[in-house]
């Protein structure tokens, strides 16, 4: 099994529900009337989170983790000045693993998404589906194009503000870092984000989710972090990027498709054979990758992967200069967010230069 916190960077979603004006300009209609639908449906089955906990019925551990969540959501507004609204003040129990699954396709011989465009939420790596016999049908089409492809279950995705998004029963079987982390995540998507810009809206929600997890545990007394799970995250999120760049040479290198496609091979098992040193040496007795390496691995399976820390080290950067103050921070975010993308980029490195300073 993956490693809860790769499984839930890797899963990482966010989804723009689309109004019948929008519909009638797309070209896939059905596609997103599916999506409208299945937002739809979740909006219909919310319950309020108060009155379940209320509820004699409700099973303890169920309702003990539903106080946490609205402990959580309050600390978020409060101390962490995010939206204060509805959103995380409903639940919805979905009776499936997943509330949407993630189709990502490369060509055959990329590392680069073949991009999904949305008229709001701009081009993301990814497209969802929330049935997933659909996904894997949409998987099958685009894997007769010739394109590497990889399906991804998604448990918690934001509509960034247009409704109030609930807590999913997919999210339960989380620990409790991972529940408290996504509720701030998900409302930092919510204050701020830029269309088309994955890797700086997922690093910045990165951090706020990382840094609002550290104030949460100073505030209750307890623990702040777990650093054995984070450089074990660190390091094996390491070893696949270097797998990409190693992929991303080798595409490059203008050699025949028969070639390539030997080399694509070797490189893959060379990265098993890595891991399975890095594990031995670092870790012998933690396995809990082992599950990801053997599965088959191509261009697309690899995508989730630096997307979504990209930044991170900036955006920490860019807090200190805040003073560590919250309002501050974001309204400097805000600036970053309003520049044009090579110009905001370019800003990016140099605080990026000045974490490793």
């Amino acid at each position: 099994m993956i490693h809860p916190r790769i499984l839930f960077v890797a899963i990482r979603s966010i989804f723009c529900i689309m109004v019948v004006a929008v519909l009638g300009a797309c070209a896939d209609l059905r596609y997103y009337m599916h999506v409208t639908h299945g937002e739809s449906a979740l909006l219909l089955k919310r319950r309020s989170v108060g009155k379940i906990v209320a509820d004699p019925t409700t099973d303890p551990k169920l309702a003990a983790r539903l106080q946490l969540s609205q402990q959580a959501r309050q600390f978020a507004s409060d101390r962490l000045d995010l939206p204060r609204n509805r959103s995380y003040t409903y639940y919805v129990q979905l009776h499936r693993p997943y509330v949407v699954w993630n189709v990502y396709a490369t060509p055959r011989y990329s590392v680069e998404a073949v991009p999904q465009c949305f008229p709001i939420a701009g081009c993301v790596a990814y497209r969802g589906w929330f049935e997933e016999q659909k996904a894997k049908a949409g998987a099958e089409r685009l894997r007769a194009q010739g394109y590497d492809v990889y399906i991804g279950g998604v448990s918690a995705y934001s509509t960034l503000g247009w409704f109030s998004d609930p807590i999913l029963s997919s999210m339960m079987r989380w620990d409790d870092d991972e529940l408290v982390g996504t509720i701030f995540h998900e409302l930092a998507h919510q204050k701020i984000y830029v269309k088309g810009d994955t890797a700086f809206n997922e690093s910045y929600a990165m951090f706020v989710e990382d840094e609002g997890l550290r104030e949460w545990h100073r505030a209750r007394g307890e623990p702040v972090g777990d650093d054995h799970e984070q450089a074990m995250d660190d390091g094996f999120t390491g070893l696949v990027l270097d797998l990409r760049e190693r992929l991303k040479k080798l595409y490059a290198s203008g050699v025949g498709d028969s070639a390539m496609e030997e080399g694509k091979q070797r490189e893959i098992e060379a990265f098993r054979a890595r891991y399975a040193a890095w594990r031995e040496q670092n870790w012998p007795n933690d396995h809990r990758y082992d599950h990801w390496v053997a599965q088959p691995i191509n261009n697309a399976t690899l995508l989730p992967f630096g997307l979504y820390d990209q930044w991170k080290p900036a955006f920490a950067v860019l807090f200190k200069q805040a003073g560590d103050r919250w309002p501050q921070f974001f309204d400097r975010v805000r600036e970053l967010a309003k520049e044009p993308t090579a110009e905001r980029e370019n800003a990016l490195r140099v605080l990026l230069d000045g974490a490793k300073n």
